[in-house]
C-alpha cells in the first residue's frame, strides 16, 4: 500500500490577505478557487510538489455549525492557537530575509535547534504559526 499527502488545511479568515501572503510572499501556486454556500476555500501548492496542496478554508467550514462554535474557532484562530504548516527550504535564512522584507510578521528569526534544524517562524496573515526549516549539513 502507498499511501501520501495529498491536502492539509489552513483556517483562513480573509482569503484575499491570504492569497496575498500565500501566492505572492512565498511564492505557492493558485490551484483552485471554490465558493459554495457564503465560504470559499483557495488551494496553492509549491511548483516544486504538485502533487501536495493546502486548503485555505473558513475558520470552521461546515455550514451546519452552531453561532457559538463559529464565534470560538473564530477567537481561536485570532489568538493564533490553530495549527500551521512547516515548510523546508534549502536556505532558511534567505527565506526568512525575503518573508520578512514582505512584511511577514516575524515569531522566529532563524536559530540552530538542537533536534537538527535550522528554523524560522511568521505568522500568516490570520495569525497561524508557519515554521521554515532547513536540515543542518553534518
Amino acid at each position: 500500500m502507498d499511501i501520501k499527502l495529498a491536502q492539509c488545511f489552513i483556517a483562513v479568515d480573509d482569503h484575499d490577505k491570504a492569497l496575498a501572503f500565500y501566492r505572492d510572499v512565498l511564492g505557492l501556486e493558485v490551484r483552485n478557487d471554490v465558493g459554495y454556500g457564503g465560504m470559499r476555500w483557495v488551494t496553492v501548492g509549491s511548483p516544486a510538489q504538485p502533487g501536495v496542496e493546502i486548503v485555505l478554508e473558513p475558520p470552521l467550514a461546515d455550514p451546519g455549525a452552531s453561532a457559538a462554535d463559529r464565534q470560538a474557532v473564530a477567537e481561536l484562530l485570532a489568538k493564533g492557537l490553530l495549527r500551521g504548516v512547516i515548510f523546508s527550504t534549502d536556505d532558511c535564512d534567505a527565506t526568512f530575509e525575503r518573508i520578512r522584507a514582505a512584511g511577514g510578521e516575524v515569531m522566529q528569526e532563524p536559530f540552530d535547534q538542537p533536534y537538527g534544524v535550522r528554523d524560522c517562524a511568521f505568522r500568516d496573515p490570520a495569525g497561524n504559526m508557519l515554521r521554515f526549516t532547513q536540515a543542518r549539513k553534518p
